[in-house]
């Protein structure tokens, strides 16, 4: 597939902004379906379908924390590639290309030895109770064995985004999400795996992505080749990827955190866990997407910076932050037709009764809580986001704090601590998510202007 590649330098921005932006769209949503369907798959089990949804959720998050490791690398690089390629620079392009697949492998294996060292201990202060424990470190087992291939494939997917081929990064994106949806069922109920088939199929299915991703590359016109290696190009990788780094990391953090206050604040932790795990599941359908406009589009900022057309920067990042409002806006409305059906696919097959209903009318509840400011929260995407693709850490770092570690997370533990009821713990996203979507709106309305100025002004060199 040779594809199409734009011209990110095109004034006429919006048509650029669609074009990256719609496959990414597609590729996180297809992404968050899989893992839905996985969990929606285990929910179905014939046999401790219940149990083993809720080791699946104690699991959801620390997988996300495990992959958000690539992150760190790619989304640190890959502005730098885009804003080099900008600037006409393709040999530093290169360079950066080459310093971020060695980053790839080397911390893809400390993640998976370390992961596989600390298992028992990390289940245990994460939310696994006596009876799920067995259930989700048979889920990490077979999981964190994709854990390198998974790495590449993110990787593969970014600097094909970042070069301007965002139908080769969606389509090894959906290859990876349609082999998962077909080998789900087969290792489940043919092979009669349980909740380790899922695992299986989901490592599987990065191995193939992984493949396909590479191809893809070699096909590319910008590809890697070998240099000295430099520790200056590594540090300014990672510099920059520090704060999208954060975001997602943080994001599984939450999550363990939201896992372990209801398990400690409550007599049912495993029956708020079981809610928890159908609400981020719903979240996740409109934070993937959005996740999808925001970082889907950092080539386009970060080509125009590195070009210094600070005016098309500016238009652009306009433009991507109202796609983000009106996609966050259709959300809004579709929850409050879709949240009970969305919780019932979870259960209708494994559960009947009383205690089943229970589980779908809250997590219906909840999933309320969580949507009413999430029109905010798009500011907290876009912006922060945009700050990164122009290559601006610094900033985009605390604004990222300022939502997880200075507001979610405390607020997911005091809230339930102080008012003895823990499912107040699922008001600390929304509150968390208001906040921050607000701050920085105002925080980047003051900085934008400037920091397009200075690099108007400017000629230093990225690397």
């Amino acid at each position: 597939m040779k594809g199409k590649r734009i011209n990110l330098g095109n004034p006429k921005t919006f048509g650029n902004v669609l074009y990256l932006m719609i496959p990414a769209m597609i590729s996180q949503l297809i992404t968050v379906l899989y893992n839905i369907v996985d969990r929606i798959y285990i929910g179905n089990l014939p046999e401790n379908g219940e149990i083993s949804l809720i080791g699946a959720g104690v699991c959801a998050p620390i997988a996300s924390l495990v992959t958000s490791f690539a992150y760190f690398v790619v989304l640190g690089a890959a502005p730098l590639f885009s804003m080099s390629l900008g600037g006409g620079k393709e040999d530093d392009a290169r360079k950066i290309f080459y310093h971020s697949l060695w980053m790839l492998l080397a911390l893809g294996l400390a993640v998976t030895g370390v992961s596989y060292a600390l298992l028992n201990p990390m289940l245990s202060w994460f939310g696994a109770s006596q009876e799920s424990f067995p259930y989700a470190k048979e889920y990490m087992l077979y999981f964190l064995i994709g854990t390198v291939p998974a790495f590449f494939s993110i990787g593969f997917q970014q600097f094909l985004i970042a070069q301007g081929k965002s139908i080769q990064s969606m389509v090894s994106s959906l290859s990876s999400a349609i082999l998962n949806i077909i080998l789900d069922p087969v290792f489940l109920y043919v092979f009669g795996l349980g909740i380790k088939g899922a695992a299986i199929a989901t490592s599987v299915s990065w191995a193939f992505s992984c493949l396909l991703g590479l191809l893809f590359i070699l096909k590319s016109p910008i590809r890697p080749k070998r240099f000295p290696f430099s520790f200056r190009i590594v540090g300014k990788i990672l510099k920059l990827g520090i704060s999208p780094f954060i975001i997602l990391a943080t994001d599984s953090v939450i999550l363990i955190g939201l896992n372990a206050s209801l398990q400690m604040s409550s007599s049912n932790g495993d029956f708020l866990i079981e809610c928890a795990t159908i609400v981020q599941a719903f979240f996740s359908l409109v934070t993937g997407p959005l996740l999808g406009i925001s970082s889907g589009t950092q080539a386009i900022l970060a080509f125009l910076f590195g070009a210094r057309k600070t005016e098309l920067v500016k238009k652009a990042e306009l433009q991507i932050t109202a796609c983000g409002l009106v996609f966050t806006s259709l959300c809004l409305l579709a929850s409050f037709f879709l949240a009970e059906p969305f919780a019932r696919l979870f259960l209708s097959f494994s559960s009947q009764g009383g205690d089943a209903e229970k589980v779908i009318s809250e997590s219906a509840e909840f999933i309320h809580w969580y949507m009413y400011p999430i029109v905010l929260l798009t500011f907290q995407y876009t912006l922060v986001d945009g700050l990164t693709g122009i290559g601006q850490a610094r900033y985009s770092i605390w604004l990222s704090l300022n939502r997880k570690f200075f507001l979610l997370l405390p607020l997911t533990f005091l809230l339930p601590l102080l008012s003895g009821n823990g499912e107040l713990a699922f008001l600390a996203e929304p509150i968390a998510d208001g906040v921050s979507g607000l701050v920085s709106l105002a925080v980047c309305s003051f900085l934008f202007p400037r920091i397009l100025k200075k690099q108007k002004e400017s000629n230093a060199s990225l690397l």
